[in-house]
């Protein structure tokens, strides 16, 4: 085999050699493609699912609130006026005590249609959903609560907003049901880059994190993994409970959502 074959034959080879490893390199390619297009569909998917949960939720927990104020708010005040007016018979100088009952039902059933129209629900933002939460607490005396917002508000993606709201309004109902805490105060900080929102309450708090399960911990915490968000609940016995919710803008731009 003469030189000139010898150099066809190594040309022949490196050429082959090359193909080798394009294909190679593009099935290689090809796989990390498809598995993150795979990751992406199941990102997705979680998220969907996780958010169809949580408007069921939110709406299961707006109709049990709808329905204890119908019963135990308002339909005490009605049942106050009714007397009021019935007493007024004899002492007509009581009529205003009547109509100032009355106008505390009527400016508690206006604040109800609130929450009864869906659409209204719809166009609230994340601040004006938390506002409205802290309102009621305030409104029906459950807990001395307060909301502070700092910054410049970010439009953050609602379908997302509605997954912060629910772990907030989970963490809410708990210091309300359980905590036997007198203040509830909420912080909401847009800065920069991320969006901080932070909750403490003056509970009994808790001993250990074992204590958490039984309060929806791995709801909240599962909630913020979806939206790539980052949560921390910390409590001390005697000295309450407080969580704090990081949640980057920058997440709002990932593929598939």
């Amino acid at each position: 085999m003469d030189q000139k074959e010898i150099a066809g034959l190594v040309s022949v080879l490196i050429l082959l050699l090359l193909v080798a490893v394009i294909i190679t390199l593009f099935t290689v390619f090809v796989r990390r493609k498809n598995k993150l297009l795979e990751e992406q569909e199941r990102t997705k998917k979680a998220f969907e699912k996780e958010l169809s949960e949580t408007q069921i939720e939110i709406r299961e927990e707006t109709l049990r609130n709808i329905s204890w104020e119908l019963h135990d708010n308002i339909g005490q005040l009605m049942t106050l006026a009714k007397i009021q007016a019935q007493m007024a018979k004899t002492r007509p100088e009581t009529l205003d005590e009547v109509a100032d009952t009355i106008g505390k039902g009527i400016h508690e059933l206006r604040t109800l249609s609130k929450l009864i129209n869906p659409e209204a629900l719809k166009s609230l933002d994340l601040v004006e959903a938390l506002s409205m939460e802290i309102e009621r607490f305030n409104r029906l005396e459950f807990i001395k609560s307060y909301i502070l917002v700092s910054g410049k508000q970010y439009e953050i993606d609602s379908e997302k907003e509605v997954i912060i709201f629910r772990i907030l309004q989970e963490f809410f109902s708990n210091t309300i049901k359980h905590s036997k805490a007198s203040n509830l105060n909420v912080e909401v900080d847009y800065k920069a880059d991320q969006l901080v929102i932070s909750a403490q309450d003056n509970g009994v708090g808790f001993a250990s994190d074992a204590d958490f399960s039984g309060i929806g911990m791995k709801n909240m915490k599962n909630r913020a993994k979806v939206i790539g968000a980052e949560l921390n609940i910390t409590s001390e016995k005697d000295k309450g409970t407080a969580l704090k919710l990081n949640y980057k803008y920058n997440s709002d731009k990932l593929d598939g959502f």
